[in-house]
């Protein structure tokens, strides 16, 4: 059995997957904020989830942890929503286990778990994770694509409109402000995603984030596929908890750009596209996955 953890802005993750990426035991804790919480939560997190198989962590086949922020040789930078500046979680975890996991970037994680919970038969994908952020990880000839820096698939950064909504970042129009739970949240003046999409129907403001909502996904797989002619997007995330409507209204706006491009009708952005079951978690998947060599 591999042992796969995701730490996330509000909860950690913890499964045991068989090779082939099947969840045999599961567990989920709170985060926890700054470096000592994070650490003992995923202690927590991986002897609880452990325990239910009657095994220690050191005796998975493999351990793999997936974080958000930046991740170099173990070492986790700028991981915000988790208030952690710096933290060296690969010796931290080391020092409970007995053994040295893999680290990586969340939606690295979440790559190599979409690619698994996909099929594992593509050779190319991305992994548009929607959720407080915006970002992309991506598959390329089988294996995971960092770019020269690390900042491969931070394409939420991307502004998309001169005159859209303002990001954190004073920028407007940015793909994460349109199709992120804190971009929508921002935009509605600090009301929930959930709240403001569920008002959609009936409140003007709402609908208007909503449309912004759509055409935010509809661009990022539009330039994902046509960046990297990737053979799948695979949707992720919170926001994916929408399911038809988001599709639907994701491909009505990909179908208005068809009628007036003979090119985009001939890439085929929607059959390109799918939602992942938002109760497979993909990132602690993947996670066990990249321990496991994967990816």
């Amino acid at each position: 059995m591999h042992l796969g953890i995701d730490i996330g802005g509000t909860k950690t993750d913890a499964v045991l997957v068989s090779p082939d990426g099947v969840v045999l035991h599961r567990h989920v804790v709170p985060s926890g904020k700054g470096n000592g919480e994070v650490v003992t939560q995923a202690v927590l997190a991986a002897a609880t989830v452990c325990d239910a198989a009657g095994i220690s962590p050191g005796d998975a086949a493999s351990v793999g942890v997936g974080i958000p922020g930046s991740v170099l040789d173990g070492v986790v930078s700028h991981a915000q929503n988790l208030g952690i500046t710096r933290l060296d979680l690969a010796s931290s975890l080391a020092e409970a286990w007995g053994v040295r996991p893999v680290v990586d970037n969340d939606v690295n994680a979440g790559a190599v778990g979409a690619w698994v919970a996909a099929g594992g038969e593509a050779r190319s994908i991305a992994f548009l994770n929607l959720g407080t952020g915006l970002a992309a990880g991506l598959i390329l000839d089988g294996k995971v694509w960092r770019g020269a820096r690390g900042a491969a698939g931070e394409i939420g950064h991307i502004s998309v409109d001169p005159h859209g909504p303002l990001g954190p970042d004073s920028l407007p129009g940015g793909l994460e402000t349109y199709a992120s739970g804190s971009g929508v949240a921002l935009q509605s003046g600090g009301a929930p995603a959930v709240q403001v999409l569920a008002a959609a129907d009936t409140d003007a403001g709402s609908a208007r984030i909503r449309e912004g909502l759509f055409f935010g996904v509809a661009t990022a797989v539009r330039l994902l596929v046509l960046t990297l002619d990737v053979e799948e997007v695979l949707l992720g995330g919170g926001l994916t908890r929408m399911g038809e409507p988001l599709l639907d209204g994701t491909r009505r706006v990909i179908r208005g750009w068809e009628r007036n491009s003979r090119f985009l009708a001939s890439v085929d952005l929607t059959a390109r596209m799918s939602v992942l079951d938002p109760e497979t978690p993909v990132a602690a998947i993947g996670a066990a996955m990249r321990g496991a060599g994967r990816g």
